[in-house]
């Protein structure tokens, strides 16, 4: 039950995880055709990188909370791995968003674009 009360917000930051992908920079000037293609363009190119280790963060989690949700006076591996595996999870779901912003600002800066952030 104690893990329950937690869920709400791991699944809240683990649903954002796409929001790096669909990043807006602000641009150093006005927005051109060539822009908005460029735009489009980069981030499908940061949506399609770090899907496997998003995966990874949420197995190593799920080990991690059977462990110690057996270790625990409970007893309770099950709920241990699955309060694991989504807190895994979103932890690495803020680390991919913040990379795949990276990835769509770089990418439109080696495009020739002025963003600042």
């Amino acid at each position: 039950m104690k893990y329950l009360m937690t869920l709400p917000a791991v699944l809240i930051v683990a649903a954002c995880a796409d929001s790096g992908a669909n990043y807006q920079p602000i641009l150093d000037g006005p927005a051109t055709p060539a822009y908005r293609s460029d735009l489009s363009a980069c981030q499908t190119l940061a949506r399609n990188q770090f899907g496997q280790e998003a995966l990874g963060a949420a197995a190593l989690g799920a080990g991690a909370g059977a462990v110690l949700g057996e270790v625990d006076d409970a007893g309770d591996a099950l709920g241990g791995a699955i309060f694991g595996a989504l807190a895994g999870r979103a932890a690495g779901a803020v680390d991919v968003s913040d990379r795949r912003q990276a990835i769509v600002l770089e990418c439109l800066r080696g495009r020739g674009h002025r963003v600042v952030g």
